[in-house]
């Protein structure tokens, strides 16, 4: 009895302590992940997970969002996961994405991007693969830009597909970073868009971004009216449904405004915190994490760099063995026909040089036979002068015919001798053609005999084709130990590659101008929107998202009275 008591008490208390846990799905531009989570999880430790397991380290970028009653929410990392106002059936569903952007992608992105781009889903460009309609059936632009512009399909997959192929060769992370220099430049990029009405109840939008808040017409998201820089806000607050902005300048009214519902005022409350703790982070020194992460990312674009060398030196041995094997191929395939070529002579020659000799035979045995009758002619001339004389024109007419057999009988002997000179020379070509082949396919032979190639690479190196010939290429090992002299050279490659890059981006930049001067005769005006008018306004003054931001903030003041 008490020992069954016993049982159930560390059972019981066993019970106890087990965990409780509750499922989560995270969707992310690319998957979905499930994760077992503990109910006392706070927000940080569901997010760190999800970080790891993507292998990410800029996590001040990225946030956890879900959607409660239409409003958009994020994770706080603070609270614990179930204290958020999420759906209380499992799994739990959030979504992984940009929370805040960088002001500048090249200069604040350290890591690699993941991002769900063409290149990444269609890879290099390959003449082979990527053929006439292999984008028939792909959504790669919004439906408001084909309608703007008097464009088939096929004429867009021509031009998208000439683009596709003339940027063929160029690195991932090249190809992501020049996909976001874009992005970044455009007005929207990063904006985060709220309702809200000022103190005279004027509707109006509030915009918060990485450069600060801005406040737009609400026709109008791509000119603000009013911009406050982070660095010249003193204050953000909040009370109720009303917020105020306080700038640093006490010459300069505050802003105030309000929301409708409270949850947008916290969203509104994160965001600004956010962005304008990223925005003073900018400014400051770096820190010691990401001083080791730019040094990882260095040391990592370094041996990038030496691999994708390396990789472009296999690829170059690669085609000029391929070109020394179509080459040996073509020159074989010539040997080939002028070995037969020389054979059919050859016959042909020895079929004429058989006629000829059995010509020859036949006149030559004409030849003694007219000589035989020559001498019984002889004989008989003997015979009759014997008897009787004859006239001199019968002797005469006796000798030219046997002159003329014995001249019909040598020149057949001659031509004879000559076809039999000539079918000589044609199997010493023959020979010569046939050792010519030999030689070609002991050659091709030892190309495609050597050693096979390297086919288990490491995993970080991009698998080459398998159907073409191996070669006993020298692979270079993935582990580098960087001494001083490796450093400065490679410091030099970098920067090398660097002014390159430069010189690409800029070329990239020309070819975009091209490319919409092209395409700007088939726009169909009647079609543009409000914002595509007005973004053409801005373009036509030279208006960029940054000056523009600038000169408004400079007069923020005479718009808040």
């Amino acid at each position: 009895m008490a020992g069954a008591i016993a049982s159930r008490m560390s059972f019981s208390s066993l019970k106890r302590k087990q965990p409780k846990t509750f499922t989560v799905r995270v969707g992310t531009m690319d998957a979905e992940m499930e994760f077992s989570c503990e109910v006392k999880w706070k927000g940080k430790d569901l997010f760190d997970l999800v970080c790891r397991t993507l292998g990410l380290r800029e996590t001040w970028f990225f946030g956890l969002q879900y959607t409660i009653k239409d409003t958009v929410a994020w994770l706080k990392m603070d609270k614990k996961v179930l204290d958020h106002d999420v759906p209380t059936e499992e799994p739990v569903t959030f979504h992984f994405l940009a929370k805040f952007y960088p002001e500048n992608a090249e200069e604040e992105l350290v890591q690699e991007i993941t991002q769900h781009l063409f290149f990444l889903q269609y890879g290099d460009y390959d003449p082979n693969v990527h053929k006439r309609g292999f984008l028939a059936q792909e959504e790669l632009l919004p439906k408001r830009v084909i309608n703007l512009y008097q464009m088939t399909p096929e004429m867009w997959e021509e031009r998208i597909t000439a683009w596709y192929a003339e940027h063929r060769g160029r690195a991932r992370d090249e190809a992501e970073m020049e996909y976001l220099k874009i992005a970044q430049d455009l007005e929207m990029y990063g904006v985060n868009y709220f309702a809200i009405r000022n103190k005279k109840g004027t509707e109006l939008l509030l915009g918060v971004d990485a450069l600060g808040l801005h406040i737009y017409d609400p026709d109008n998201r791509l000119t603000p009216k009013i911009s406050f820089p982070w660095n010249e806000i003193r204050n953000i607050s909040y009370s109720d449904k009303e917020f105020t902005i306080k700038p640093l300048d006490k010459k300069i009214d505050v802003f105030k405004f309000n929301s409708s519902k409270l949850r947008v005022n916290k969203l509104i409350l994160q965001l600004c915190i956010g962005n304008h703790d990223l925005f003073m982070r900018r400014r400051k020194a770096d820190s010691l994490e990401v001083q080791q992460m730019k040094a990882q990312a260095r040391e990592e674009k370094a041996r990038k760099q030496m691999e994708r060398q390396r990789l472009a030196r296999e690829k170059q041995m690669r085609e000029e063995a391929e070109r020394t094997r179509d080459e040996l191929e073509r020159r074989l395939m010539q040997l080939k026909e002028e070995a037969t070529m020389a054979n059919e002579a050859l016959m042909r020659s020895e079929e004429t040089a058989d006629l000829l000799a059995e010509k020859a035979q036949i006149t030559e045995e004409e030849a003694k036979l007219l000589a035989q009758k020559a001498a019984e002619a002889e004989q008989e001339m003997q015979r009759i002068k014997a008897t009787a004389i004859r006239t001199e024109e019968e002797k005469r007419l006796m000798e030219q015919k046997v002159l003329e057999a014995e001249m019909l009988a040598l020149k057949m002997a001659e031509e004879s001798e000559r076809r039999a000179k000539e079918a000589d020379q044609l199997k010493q070509d023959l020979q010569e053609a046939r050792e010519s082949e030999r030689r070609a396919k002991q050659k091709l032979l030892e190309i495609t005999s050597k050693s096979s190639y390297t086919q288990s690479m490491n995993s970080s190196t991009t698998a080459l084709p398998t159907d073409l010939p191996s070669f006993n290429l020298i692979s270079e090992s993935l582990s580098f130990d960087f001494k001083d002299t490796d450093m400065k050279r490679l410091s030099m490659e970098i920067e090398k590659e660097k002014v390159e890059y430069m010189e690409k981006s800029k070329h990239l930049q020309e070819q975009l101008n091209e490319l919409k001067t092209e395409i700007e005769a088939l726009k169909l005006k009647e079609r543009e929107t409000a914002l595509d008018i007005l973004h053409n306004e801005n373009a036509s003054r030279g208006n960029s998202k940054h000056n523009t931001i600038k000169k408004v903030s400079e007069g923020s003041s005479l718009y808040l009275a």
